[in-house]
This record gives C-alpha cells, structure tokens and sequence, in this order.
C-alpha cells in the first residue's frame, strides 16, 4: 500500500513547469510599463520639486542683495543648456563662492555625489545640479531686470505670449530635459523640435 502511494507523489511535470513560467512572463511583461509609468511620473515630481527649490533660492538671493546671482547683464543669463555651465550660479547658491553672495548664506542644499559628473538628482562632480534622468537643469535669470525672461520653447504652449516672443513675465525660470535629454521635440505643429507640447519635460512656471 505504501508503495503506491509512493507512486502517486510526484514533482511538477516539464510541461507543467513551462506553462507556470509562460504565465509568469506574461505577467511580468503586463506588469513592466504600469511599474515604468509610476516610476516616470515620480521622476517627474522629483524634478518639478527640485525645479521649485531652485527658482525659490534664486529669489531669495535677489530679495537677500538686491541682484541675481550672475555676473550677466543686459540680456537673460541662462545657465545649464548645454552652452553654459551652471556650476558658477550653484556655487553662489550653496555658498561656495562668495563672489557675489559676500555673506556666503546658503539658499540651497540639493544632495551631492563628486563621484559622478553626472548622478541623477544630485549636484555632480562637475559642480552642476543634474535631474532625475542625469542631465542638467537649467535656469534663467532676468539679468537686465526688465521683468521679462525669454520663453526657451518656440510654440507658446508653455505660458508664452505668442504676441510677445514667447516671453515670460518671470524673474527667474528653471527646466529639465526630461527622460529624452532634448528640449521638447513632441510638438504639435510639425518639424518644431522646440514644442513643448506633448513632450515630457519639466517646467518650473506651470
């Protein structure tokens, strides 16, 4: 009697094993872009915060010394686009340099890494304050003081005035490239690769 029942114990056939793992893949694909989704849109409120902390500590340094913190003047300083490094701007922020935050007062703390020249949603090596998907933020400052800073997208969908250049009645504006890394490119008028619309990056003035 014992024999038998030794007979009816058994393991999980080949077939059944692969049915199970079929299933499990097929899940596991259903699973992946809802867990990319919330993992983007939390990336996302990440940079929108750390854009928000920016734009406040530029503002604090102007209501502190009456100035922005660039040495620019005459036209928009812009920093972090990837033709001017916005190491100088953070060093003055963080009280780094006391070039023009003479009273070396911190307006702004974000996490470091020098390991890296570009951690994500950290300042790096390189001195500069990247985002969640390693680029780097950049800002711009009403450096000739007239009220009004340049809107960086060309199609008015992000709080420009199409009847003004696209500009912006702000003091200082800041923005991330998104997970693309490029300046909009999902816009709705064709060929605009500067669109904001439809694409996925973030902007501290909406």
């Amino acid at each position: 009697m014992a024999h038998v029942q030794d007979r009816n114990r058994h393991g999980f056939t080949l077939l059944e094993l692969l049915v199970v793992i079929a299933i499990i893949v097929v899940l596991a694909g259903l699973l992946f872009p809802a867990v990319q989704s919330v993992l983007e849109r939390a990336k996302k409120v990440q940079g929108k915060n750390d854009l928000t902390q920016i734009v406040t500590a530029v503002n604090a340094f102007y209501t502190e010394y009456g100035r922005y913190p660039t040495t620019v003047s005459g036209a928009d300083a812009t920093y972090g686009d990837g033709s001017t490094s916005s190491k100088a701007l953070f060093d003055e922020l963080r009280a780094k340099s006391g070039t023009l935050n003479t009273r070396l007062i911190v307006f702004i703390s974000p996490p470091e890494d020098g390991s890296q020249a570009s951690p994500k949603g950290k300042i790096g090596s390189d001195g500069q304050f990247h985002d969640p998907w390693s680029s780097v933020y950049a800002v711009r400052l009403d450096a000739n003081y007239d009220n009004v800073v340049n809107n960086p997208y060309t199609d008015g969908s992000a709080g420009g005035d199409p009847n003004s250049s696209y500009d912006l009645r702000q003091g200082v504006i800041a923005w991330s490239l998104g997970k693309n890394g490029v300046l909009g490119g999902g816009g709705v008028e064709p060929g605009n690769a500067n669109s904001y619309t439809g694409s996925g990056d973030v902007i501290s003035w909406q």
